[in-house]
């Protein structure tokens, strides 16, 4: 991959420097909502429960979650933030407490109410104890809640919660959504006045899925994006697990990143957890606007990249490459078109993509690929008249037609785009069996060549049409 003869490009690196500082217009804040609580007391059902989703991950090990889950959702007539955290004293195999109880430290200070959650089966426990000192200072904005109140017969339990300091528990089950109206209410109580946010907020000018192997530096590249420590970052590989949205500004737009668990060859999937957040990355490629596929540059690339660049490409998904930690490679004397030579041949199926070289650590080309990406976005989301589709079709089948089969050759007669998001161009044809896949993607690749969607994938379909609209019609006449 790395030529040692091979000098460096005579265009010198940009310097290695902090985050560019970029003016934002004022940032859409709606009020937040912070759950906390120790281990396996139901929080992330309690996250999932009142915003009316599945986005965090919910399992019987304790301290599954991680980062700060946040999601935007409806409560008392107004948008607000529900924010999942990590439980507090969390034990966890891969040493990450540190890191998991500076998150929680950050979700409690942003917070408007605080949801101070205890199991009401188990009784109070030392960690509950802990957790009511951690809020004491912010007791007037707590609401002390006792989940897994599905029966009357643990109600015992719930008189040694008095303890804690912040009087008799409301009495809630997450699971069986038990008392949620009334405690959406006392929400509405605590909330701040001032000017209310709108009761649903408009949708975000794009959506981009950060996507890749373990420890290519996703999460890094993420808190880079939005200039601030939102993500745990660790050498540890497989830190983060859940799909993570976090909405944010820059200018005059608004953008949801969704950071997502490093993907991992199947049979190295230990366990439910990371079995769900894989199919949760996935989820993630599915519904963003753009993927940002991120590369460790340092590496090579593997089957494992292969896979996750086919799954997006399957997925007819625009597709910014991220080389990252390039100033490694820059040290190491790597050129930029020696390494775009490598991706050529070894992601053979992505010849559209734009490739980024960054550095997510030092902010390095970090604004560049949201720039690329809105790019991808507007191409992706091109509409091309039917004459000019035309003309295309008529320059692809003049350079090349599709072989024979079977003493026949296909002709195409007419074609129109018919979708976007992605490109979708339908080709009216005499028969489809006369048209094998490679032919498809020839056109695919001269419509992109020829149309203001160079960087995107085109979807082509064909469609019988019995007759041609002249009878010496010899390929298209357009």
């Amino acid at each position: 991959m790395n030529d040692p003869s091979d000098t460096p490009a005579a265009t010198p690196l940009p310097p290695v420097g902090p985050v560019p500082e970029v003016p934002a217009a004022p940032a859409i804040l709606p009020p937040v909502v912070a759950i906390v609580g120790r281990p396996n007391v139901g929080k992330s059902t309690l996250l999932n429960a009142l915003s009316g989703s599945r986005i965090a991950i919910v399992e019987e090990t304790p301290g599954v979650t991680r980062d700060r889950i946040g999601v935007l959702c409806t409560l008392c007539d107004r948008t607000v933030e529900i924010v999942d955290t990590g439980g507090v004293g969390i034990v966890d195999m891969q040493g990450l407490e540190e890191d998991v109880e500076k998150q929680i430290d950050a979700a409690v200070t942003a917070a408007d109410v605080i949801l101070f959650v205890v199991d009401a089966r188990e009784g109070r426990a030392p960690l509950d104890e802990r957790v009511a000192q951690l809020l004491r200072t912010e007791s007037d904005r707590v609401i002390l809640l006792a989940n897994k109140f599905e029966t009357d017969r643990i109600e015992w339990n719930v008189a040694e919660f008095l303890r804690l300091g912040y009087g008799e528990p409301m009495r809630i089950s997450a699971k069986e959504r038990i008392n949620l109206h009334d405690l959406e209410d006392r929400i509405g109580e605590l909330l701040p006045e001032g000017p209310t946010t709108p009761i649903k907020l408009p949708p975000p000018d794009l959506k981009l899925a950060v996507v890749g192997r373990v420890n290519a530096g996703k999460s890094t590249l993420v808190n880079a994006m939005l200039h601030a420590d939102r993500m745990i970052v660790s050498e540890v590989p497989g830190t983060t697990r859940d799909s993570v949205d976090i909405r944010f500004e820059r200018g005059n737009e608004s953008y949801v990143v969704i950071d997502t668990a490093g993907i991992r060859k199947e049979r190295s999937v230990q366990g439910s957890v990371e079995f769900y957040a894989q199919r949760r990355a996935e989820k993630a490629i599915r519904r963003a606007d753009v993927t940002v596929f991120v590369l460790d540059a340092t590496a090579d690339v593997g089957r494992l990249d292969r896979m996750i660049a086919g799954y997006a490409a399957d997925q007819f998904a625009p597709i910014v490459v991220v080389a990252n930690k390039w100033d490694l490679c820059a040290q190491a004397g790597l050129r930029a078109s020696t390494f775009q030579k490598y991706l050529d041949e070894v992601l053979s199926g992505l010849p559209y993509a734009p490739v980024i070289q960054t550095s997510a650590l030092t902010g390095r080309n970090v604004e560049q690929v949201l720039e690329v990406a809105r790019s991808l976005h507007k191409q992706a989301a091109t509409r091309v008249g039917t004459a000019e589709i035309n003309r295309v079709i008529e320059i692809a089948y003049a350079m090349r037609k599709p072989r024979p089969r079977q003493g026949r050759i296909g002709r195409i007669y007419y074609g129109s785009q018919v979708e976007v998001c992605p490109p979708t161009i339908t080709l009216f044809v005499n028969d489809t069996f006369l048209f094998k896949p490679d032919y498809l993607r020839f056109m695919a690749n001269r419509f992109r060549q020829h149309l203001p969607m160079a960087e995107v994938p085109i979807r082509v379909f064909l469609k019988k049409r019995d007759r041609s609209p002249s009878k010496n019609l010899r390929g298209p006449k357009l």
